[in-house]
């Protein structure tokens, strides 16, 4: 099962609050375990300007503003920027299915000179599986998977996107179970 680069949309009935209609942009996916940012969940603790500030990174008329999202439970003190390809950083990027993942700061301070990635999404924190652990996830009917989309990641309001997400399979949120069926 290849999940590099496809969204996982939390279904009804997760169990954990924390991934509740969480959809999350899964960056790496392998024998060792998955790692991926939610994409839809607007931290209300933290904005964008504080976390300027804080890393002394100076703030310009050219600074773009982003939303800070919560990415997920793991090192929730990490800042990881998914974005669009139009933007390489000069220390490392990671390209995951036409979109960039970066988590240095230059990243920051380019946004902050009007020179980062036209679109972004900034994540503190990340969701991390061990080896079988999200495989296992979904057959309990925890996730579904679809491919990313550019509008899901980043064009539309947050509280839209798990909505958004499960249309692009056909699926009305109003018809899923929060148990699993077994045949």
């Amino acid at each position: 099962m290849e999940l590099n680069g496809k969204l996982l949309i939390a279904m009804p009935g997760m169990g954990d609050p924390r991934f509740e209609h969480s959809v999350i942009f899964l960056c790496a996916h392998s024998d060792e375990g998955a790692m991926g940012l939610i994409v839809n969940k607007p931290s209300k603790e933290v904005d964008f300007t504080e976390i300027l500030q804080q890393l002394s990174i100076e703030i310009t008329p050219r600074s773009k503003t982003l939303s800070v999202h919560f990415g997920g439970p793991v090192e929730m003190a990490r800042g990881f920027v998914l974005h669009s390809l139009d933007y390489m950083s000069s220390i490392q990027t990671l390209k995951v299915a036409g979109y960039g993942m970066t988590a240095t700061l230059d990243v920051l301070e380019d946004i902050a000179k009007g020179e980062g990635p036209e679109q972004s999404v900034l994540a503190l924190g990340y969701a991390g599986w061990g080896p079988g652990q999200l495989e296992a996830e979904i057959a309990q009917n925890g996730w579904l998977t679809c491919d990313v989309s550019r509008e899901v990641v980043f064009e539309l309001p947050d509280a839209e996107k798990w909505t958004a997400a499960l249309a692009s399979l056909g699926v009305d949120p109003l018809s899923l179970s929060a148990t699993a069926g077994r045949a």
